[in-house]
């Protein structure tokens, strides 16, 4: 038993150290003072699928933004909602002159949603560097520029930022910055750049900024059709064909509320997770059993010899220390990342959730129909995953 807690705690305390080396080698942007307004133009291509709540706000960010030569583009992928008619409004407004939209075109098969939907923009762009970024984000009016400066310091032909997640409710609060405690927590990010190797890799979709040579060297979104976490094989593809990858710390720049309430994040969790680990089940049940020793065990063991009134080592002071270090994680991560302390303090039910949405991830991919968004189901194979468009029956999940 002594021995099991020792290697608990040694293993929580590699992993805040990785989150202090992090904190070092994921630079901020450069600041805006130093930044030039002028620079190669830029695309910022935005696919969208019922995105009514979301879609002016980003547009009108982005059509704000004080840098000299872009464009935006938007693709509206068979909304549903009105999102097509706040366009219309948008282009009406100061600046909409630069804004472009169009319908896209039928989801092909071997093809899922936001993949095609970034390759039909990518077509359209005319920009010698591209900006892949989300519905739902909001960018301040130096976002581009300073972000063009630190593609063009760091010498990279791929660029992704961390956005700062806003949390408009209870469940977001507790679920959402669990991405960037994965993250940051098992992922040494100076390898990102400064190792060739596609096994370290690391992206995020809400803003992803391209070299447009390098984009169509790896053939686009192309190569990712059938990659439902398409943002992090992007980043293996770049790597992959010898180009450079950089990531910075963007929450000064950027914004982004993922998901919207507790159904919006069962839901998009639920699609991301399995297919994160590749669909490995092995690797999903290793995760939720590491969570589990790492997070919530040391919970049990102290209440347990709390209300037993053992206080040994290895029953009570040993836990503790594991959970004191757990939450100096969080805490750092937290303060790293513009998010509130409190969601920190709740560590633990976080990780209940989370080990729920794994689960459930596995559950509906391998025994169900596969996992469901904005209208369409995913289905998904062995090392692949397909989307569905609305009307198709998806396979079993089952691989063979």
């Amino acid at each position: 038993m002594l021995l099991y807690q020792s290697l608990i705690l040694f293993s929580l305390l590699v992993f805040l150290g990785i989150i202090l080396r992090n904190l070092v080698d994921l630079p901020g942007l450069p600041p805006a003072e130093g930044c030039g307004v002028s620079g190669p133009k830029v695309s910022l291509l935005v696919p969208a699928r019922d995105e009514e709540a979301n879609i002016a706000g980003c547009v009108s960010s982005l059509l704000a933004q004080d840098y000299g030569d872009f464009e935006v583009i938007v693709l509206d992928d068979h909304s549903t909602d009105g999102t097509w008619r706040e366009l219309e409004r948008l282009a009406g407004g100061a600046g909409g002159g630069r804004l472009c939209f169009v319908k896209g075109s039928p989801l092909p098969d071997g093809w899922h949603g936001k993949a095609w939907a970034c390759q039909q923009l990518a077509r359209q762009a005319t920009g010698e560097l591209l900006l892949f970024t989300d519905a739902d984000t909001r960018h301040r009016p130096d976002a581009l520029r300073r972000a063009v400066a630190a593609m063009a310091l760091s010498g990279a032909d791929m660029l992704s930022l961390t956005p700062q997640q806003e949390l408009g409710s209870f469940w977001e609060g507790l679920v959402v910055p669990l991405v960037y405690h994965i993250l940051f927590s098992y992922l040494p990010i100076g390898l990102v750049s400064g190792c060739g190797s596609p096994a370290f890799c690391y992206a995020i979709g809400q803003f992803i900024l391209f070299r447009r040579g390098s984009y169509e060297r790896i053939d686009g979104h192309r190569s990712v059709r059938t990659n439902i976490v398409e943002d992090v094989w992007l980043c293996k593809r770049v790597k992959g064909a010898g180009g450079r990858v950089a990531a910075f710390n963007g929450t000064d720049a950027v914004g982004c509320r993922m998901y919207r309430g507790f159904g919006e994040i069962w839901g998009g969790f639920s699609k991301n997770l399995f297919a994160g680990l590749g669909n490995s089940v092995p690797g999903l049940f290793a995760l939720m059993l590491l969570f589990a020793m790492l997070y919530l065990a040391p919970w049990w063991f102290a209440l347990s010899s709390l209300l037993r009134g053992e206080a040994t080592a290895e029953r009570l002071w040993l836990p503790v220390a594991q959970i004191a270090v757990a939450l100096a994680s969080r805490l750092v991560i937290s303060a790293k990342f513009r998010q509130p302390w409190w969601p920190a303090m709740l560590h633990a039910p976080s990780q209940v959730v989370l080990i729920m949405i794994a689960f459930n991830s596995f559950r509906q991919t391998v025994f169900g129909r596969g996992p469901s968004w904005k209208g369409r189901s995913y289905r998904f194979g062995r090392g692949t995953d397909k989307e569905l468009a609305p009307g198709k029956t998806p396979l079993s999940g089952r691989s063979g």
